[in-house]
């Protein structure tokens, strides 16, 4: 194993991650995680009794 192949595949492997990061930020699949989460965390603090008293 060379060093010229070591670089390959290290360049091979920054470009996977390259093209995954694009993919995210091109369909906004950020957001859509996030907005999914929030829905999920305001279930479960939607039903929890509060002890706010003004």
């Amino acid at each position: 194993m060379g060093v010229l192949h070591v670089i390959w595949v290290i360049v091979k492997i920054l470009l996977i991650i390259l093209a995954v990061l694009f993919v995210i930020y091109f369909l906004n699949l950020d957001q859509k995680l996030m907005a999914w989460f929030y829905k999920l965390v305001n279930k479960v603090f939607d039903r929890k009794k509060t002890d706010i008293k003004f």
